[in-house]
């Protein structure tokens, strides 16, 4: 007998019998296809001393297995099993869950019976200001600050306090909606003037605060214009690049909405910024039907996840719903505004996805930002005609990214093995952005994404005259990746006016590259791993001096 059958052997053993020092086990008893049900149940009753329940047509037995009893032999017998019990998952109680749909849509709450002890998790909201004083915030605030000038305690938008409220509002506390992160407590950044305007610089110095103050998710409900094809449109903008960079090199997850085109016409083909940058997690809509609302943009590339942006239900600043005093719901976006009774927009789904990071943190807070970010998009549903949406393509799509937010599926894939860890990120650029290397000979364990990640940059300091061999090999042999060798005069990898000081380029074919090269001049030069298809590798990079 080998190895394998025997296993199986003992297995079958174990179930046929009654477990040790038990008077008797309910156990269920499975049929055989074309087995003489009449014969196993007078067989089972012989042997047991009480006679089967038929669950036909449903081809099994169940029965009281006494201690010591075993219904091995007994011919027509497909298994033997004991009965086991469910639960029901929580369901919080406040009372406004029933018009939250996307509790359900998205398996917020379906892995628990009771909640467990969360890790607290600071998670920033960089928006319009919270009215922090609202009951369902109390307790959850951690800090605020303002870089508009007005209080970031007041909001008189409503965008932020809605924001907060899906993120953190109060879990079973006997009113209003159930916030999705029990465990997020809030830093809350003012960026938006009263003229609705979001400057760049105010951006900027709140994720630093925002970092500072130990944020670890970021929600950036905002956006501006990306349009690759028109740059007089385009509103890239380096300095924010830099600031994404930094909260993400201090361990911070960064999510942003997708962006939304304007009522009436076509949804955009591209994501806004910052959701179009290197390693934030762009966001997507989805509507309760399984599909995209017309309102939310696509993109090929930076749109990573969806999840739901349409009739969403959350907390409104108590001074914006005092307008409508017959509303019974004070405080609570079904008496507001109609913008915010039928909210609907990418600024609404992407804080979903942050309070699934900061469950996920909450739960394991050793993941760093890249570990989270793949998790949700390994455990998004795959969005196509056969789960609703008649515009996604199967697999990765510019409708849906990767899939729709699956909260259930991601806390699940923390029991298995977690994507690889990449120490060295947010390496994406040439100058204070690229990872600095020391010592003769380097040898560098990272990982690329065409999605997320197509550029690392790492610093090497070289003498004059002084000879250096780059390798490269990807551990995904059928992708493509490339390697470049960048002189000290270079600002940036980006800029199509930089390109005069790339020194060296090997892009062979596959997933192994290298070149060599005779520094002229003593300096810092910047090696640039690129993934050039789509995919997602780890790889290993070696720097040898002479």
């Amino acid at each position: 007998m080998t190895r394998l059958a025997f296993a199986f052997a003992a297995t079958a053993v174990v179930w046929l019998s009654a477990p040790a020092g038990a008077d008797a086990a309910r156990v269920a008893v499975g049929l055989s296809r074309g087995a003489d049900t009449a014969a196993v149940v007078n067989a089972i009753e012989r042997r047991t001393g009480s006679r089967p329940e038929n669950l036909a047509p449903i081809p099994a037995l169940v029965v009281d297995l006494p201690a010591g009893r075993s219904l091995r032999g007994i011919r027509g017998i497909r298994y033997v099993e004991p009965l086991v019990t469910r639960q029901l998952a929580f369901t919080p109680t406040d009372p406004l869950v029933s018009k939250q749909w996307y509790l359900t849509q998205s398996r917020f709450y379906e892995s628990w019976v009771t909640l467990p002890a969360f890790e607290p998790i600071p998670v920033a909201v960089i928006d319009s200001g919270v009215d922090t004083g609202h009951p369902e915030l109390a307790g959850k605030v951690l800090g605020a600050k303002s870089f508009v000038g007005s209080s970031a305690r007041q909001d008189t938008l409503g965008h932020g306090t809605f924001v907060a409220g899906l993120i953190a509002a109060g879990v079973d506390n006997g009113i209003g909606i159930a916030g999705l992160a029990p465990s997020a407590e809030l830093l809350v950044a003012k960026v938006v003037t009263r003229s609705r305007a979001i400057p760049v610089e105010a951006e900027a110095k709140a994720i630093r605060w925002a970092v500072d103050n130990g944020a670890r998710v970021i929600n950036m409900s905002l956006g501006g214009a990306r349009d690759p094809l028109d740059p007089s449109r385009d509103t890239y903008s380096r300095l924010e690049a830099d600031a994404v960079a930094y909260a993400v090199s201090n361990g911070a997850v960064v999510v942003a909405a997708v962006g939304n085109s304007p009522q009436g016409q076509a949804p955009g083909k591209y994501a806004s910024y910052p959701a179009a940058l290197p390693h934030v997690l762009g966001v997507s809509a989805t509507d309760d039907t399984g599909g995209i609302p017309d309102f939310s943009n696509r993109d090929r590339i930076f749109n990573d996840i969806a999840a739901p942006g349409l009739q969403i239900v959350s907390i409104l600043p108590r001074t914006l719903t005092a307008r409508f005093p017959a509303c019974a719901e004070q405080g609570y976006s079904s008496c507001g505004s109609d913008e915010y009774r039928e909210a609907q927009g990418t600024s609404f789904a992407a804080p979903l996805v942050s309070s699934a990071a900061a469950v996920l943190l909450s739960l394991r807070p050793n993941l760093r930002p890249e570990q989270v970010s793949e998790i949700l998009r390994g455990a998004a549903v795959d969005m196509n005609e056969a789960t609703g949406c008649d515009t996604c393509a199967v697999g990765r799509d510019a409708d849906s990214g990767w899939g729709r937010l699956d909260v259930a599926a991601a806390i699940a894939a923390l029991a298995k093995r977690l994507p690889a860890r990449d120490y060295y990120e947010a390496n994406d650029d040439a100058g204070t952005r690229a990872y600095p290397t020391s010592g003769s000979n380097r040898r560098i364990k990272a990982t690329v994404d065409f999605w997320d990640d197509q550029d690392d940059v790492y610093a090497i300091r070289l003498k004059k005259n002084q000879p250096v061999y780059v390798g490269l090999t990807g551990s995904d042999t059928s992708v493509d990746l490339s390697l470049a060798f960048w002189l000290p005069q270079a600002r940036s990898i980006e800029g199509v006016a930089d390109l005069r000081f790339r020194a060296r380029v090997s892009a062979r074919t596959g997933a192994r590259e290298y070149l060599s090269y005779r520094a002229r001049s003593a300096g810092t030069y910047f090696v640039q791993v690129r993934m050039s298809s789509p995919g997602l590798t780890r790889y290993r990079l070696t720097i040898i001096k002479a």
